[in-house]
């Protein structure tokens, strides 16, 4: 065979193989509204960056007719490339062929990339979007599926890895995506989950449609199993996009820094006025969050689940930083189970990143309730507990109203290495609000008087005066510095400035036991 027809074969074998399921099956998934394999990673990453792997893999099964059905790829798209110029090693499952399911061969392909990214210090981003398991395959498929959920755990706090759902992810399928840091979902095309309608219908009775069973705002607003809900596909993109533009391609690295144009001295008088000054009175948490980064942009992180806690990524001084805060607009900022997983592993990922945390406080305490102490509150808010406690990156707290009971303690106080700890005017410090402890202290007093209301409310007012301020904490060292709420932005960027080459390691052992 001469080189020109070698070179012609190539080029079919490549064409066929860039066709994945044939035409048809590609005009048949965009008229479902969703984009092939190929199209989705072009888009996803710069421009002419992508280069595929093991594009001409084939299946090996020989049973039920599948040596006859050999199509290349075998039914996902392995490479690399860049996002912003930054590598990235990425897989798409490709729904033309076969449903996306996966082989043995499928597999194989994609633990080749997830080595090589683990290997070379890269972000891992996976486009999921498969029928499940390949039945024809049986054991094969299946421990192809363990092969990947190994990698998942060894890259666990090595390299970043991203999922994205943008069509059915079943059955065991679903467990890579939970492994990885984060989940996105493309609403009304994905869905997440163990067991189908159909299954659940049979065994339980109970009706349910995939939608609601595991769509996009399901795992978002109710499950909490994914981060980020998008409109569509070139959302969901976009999010992965702007996600990587705030994480380091490797624990090892920093995050990357952008240049802002947004001075690190400026200050804004409407900050003084945000906390209210009735302390029960609610205020968005955002707002300050929002007004003190970089250009006010704040990239917020499952804000559709356990709204009591706001987590997400923003800029100081051209620093990516971790920002965590109680929402006093919602349930008061009481920490639940809910709240404390969320901001639990958000801390635990940002800190194996090197991604300062900032955290922002105003916190009644943990939420009371039968329902709370019997789902394991304990357990629970011990978790946000360790991962705070755990954490080595630079710490700095602003404490805007309540800091009270053991919610003081939890949320990034100095007695668990907070490295500065700020707080404003409006905080309020104590083991319980004024009413609660004037309730306990006084107990036996009021209980004499049959004047209750009259006698309590001065003594409230005593309380609140003497305990509820920052000024004890401040003279015990507990607070660095008392500052006027308008300077917060300054302040935060003096504080990462100064500790921009902190050390701090954790005693020497396998790995801590958190109260899962």
């Amino acid at each position: 065979m001469t080189i020109e027809k070698k070179l012609e074969e190539l080029k079919e074998k490549t064409k066929a193989a860039e066709l994945g399921g044939g035409k048809q099956r590609i005009e048949k998934q965009h008229q479902a509204g969703k984009l092939t394999a190929l199209e989705r990673i072009k888009l996803l990453l710069d421009e002419g960056s992508f280069q595929e792997m093991d594009k001409l893999v084939v299946h090996q099964s020989r049973d039920f007719g599948m040596e006859k059905k050999r199509i290349y790829g075998d039914g996902v798209v392995t490479g690399y490339g860049t996002i912003d110029g930054r590598r990235v090693f990425i897989f798409a499952q490709d729904f033309t062929v076969f449903g996306g399911s996966l082989s043995g061969a499928n597999a194989a392909k994609i633990v080749k990339i997830m080595d090589l990214a683990l290997k070379g210090g890269v972000p891992i981003i996976g486009l999921n979007d498969s029928g499940g398991a390949r039945i024809q395959e049986g054991v094969a498929s299946l421990g192809g599926y363990a092969d990947i959920f190994l990698r998942n755990v060894l890259a666990s706090g090595v390299i970043p890895q991203i999922s994205a759902i943008m069509g059915p992810c079943a059955g065991g399928a679903v467990y890579s995506p939970a492994i990885t840091d984060f989940i996105i979902m493309t609403r009304d095309i994905s869905n997440m989950f163990i067991t189908g309608p159909d299954v659940i219908k049979a065994v339980t009775q109970e009706d349910v449609t995939m939608e609601e069973l595991g769509g996009a705002d399901t795992h978002n607003a109710i499950s909490g199993v994914a981060h980020f809900a998008a409109d569509d596909e070139n959302h969901t993109l976009a999010l992965i996009r702007e996600l990587i533009s705030f994480i380091p391609d490797n624990n090892m690295e920093d995050p990357p820094l952008k240049e802002t144009s947004d001075p690190s001295d400026r200050t804004d008088e409407e900050l003084n006025f945000l906390v209210p000054d009735d302390p029960n009175k609610p205020y968005d948490i955002r707002k300050i969050i929002s007004e003190v980064l970089d250009d006010k942009y704040f990239f917020e992180v499952q804000a559709h689940y356990a709204k009591n806690i706001v987590i997400g990524y923003g800029r100081l001084g051209g620093r990516p930083v971790a920002l965590v805060a109680n929402q006093p607009d919602y349930l008061a900022g009481a920490l639940d189970i809910n709240a404390s997983d969320k901001g639990a592993r958000f801390i635990r990922f940002s800190d194996a990143f090197n991604i300062p945390l900032i955290t922002f406080e105003d916190v009644p305490g943990f939420l009371p309730g039968v329902a709370q102490e019997h789902g394991g509150i304990i357990r629970h808010g011990a978790k946000l507990l360790y991962a705070f406690a755990e954490a080595t990156v630079p710490k700095i707290t602003v404490i805007t109203r309540k800091a009270y009971g053991g919610a003081y303690c939890v949320m990034a106080s100095k007695h668990i290495r907070a490295d500065i700890n700020y707080a404003y005017p409006t905080a309020e410090i104590a083991v319980m609000g004024p009413e609660g402890a004037v309730d306990i202290v006084y107990k036996h007093e009021l209980d004499k008087t049959k004047d209750w209301a009259k006698q309590r409310e001065p003594k409230v007012e005593e309380f609140r005066q003497k305990f509820a301020n920052p000024y004890i904490a401040c003279e015990m060292g507990y607070l660095d510095e008392i500052i006027e709420p308008k300077f917060t932005r300054p302040k935060l960027i003096a504080a990462l400035e100064i500790l921009e080459n902190k050390r701090d390691k954790n005693p020497p052992k396998k790995h801590g036991n958190i109260p899962l």
